[in-house]
């Protein structure tokens, strides 16, 4: 039996977006899912010197989540991908298919900025955004390997964010056998993760989470 049944509860790995740090997006979700999850905050590699490399790849990233998730003695897990830490999430979903037990995909949603300068964390984010989005552009990523992903995802969006983020959710829905898709009112980009993580949301993932567990269960059995 893997470590993370015996844990007794879902293993979920959690990737930021692009400005607030993992601990910072995923704190109010930690709090509310309590002890029904174990969540890994895991903050994007872009950031971890003071200006990303000028060979920064998204294959860094997904490399980054190999080891990250050998070093918690995951063999197989939960991924929450959030904003860009969603483009990530699905690249490591569709070429790493085997270690992803379920995803989480939210559409992006910024916080406002705090008042006051910017922390040294902070300062690094716009060289880090722009070679982000450099990465996402240079990243050859092949739809059709989402197509046999064998675990369900769930997407979850704003109905105040951008049209845009409805459509991504049309073409998800395309690729995954088994996709789920909630709209949560009142929710728009400027919306902090306190407010996204309602008790309606938390529900639905934990559902998902342990819905995944037990089918993952069952298949080893066979």
């Amino acid at each position: 039996m893997s470590n993370e049944l015996m844990k007794g509860r879902p293993q979920v790995i959690c990737l930021p977006g692009s400005v607030a740090p993992a601990a910072q997006r995923y704190g109010p979700l930690i709090n509310a899912v309590g002890n029904d999850a174990e969540l890994h905050t895991k903050d994007l590699e872009v950031y971890r010197e003071a200006t990303p490399a000028p060979d920064y790849s998204i294959e860094e990233e997904l490399t980054a989540i190999d080891r990250f998730a050998e070093s918690k003695d995951l063999g197989r897990f939960h991924l929450v991908g959030y904003s860009g830490g969603g483009f990530i999430s699905l690249a490591s979903a569709g070429t790493r298919p085997t270690f992803v037990r379920e995803q989480v995909r939210p559409g992006a949603v910024l916080a406002p900025p705090p008042s006051g300068p910017p922390s040294p964390e902070m300062q690094k984010r716009p060289a880090g955004i722009a070679a982000l989005i450099k990465a996402f552009d240079a990243y050859r990523f092949d739809r059709d390997q989402l197509l046999a992903a064998p675990f369900p995802v769930f997407y979850g969006y704003g109905d105040l964010s951008h049209e845009e983020q409805a459509l991504k959710a049309g073409v998800l829905a395309r690729l995954f056998m088994d996709f789920r898709v909630n709209r949560y009112a009142g929710v728009h980009h400027f919306v902090p993760p306190e407010q996204i993580y309602t008790p309606q949301h938390v529900s639905a993932l934990l559902a998902l989470w342990h819905g995944a567990e037990r089918s993952a269960a069952q298949a080893s059995l066979q």
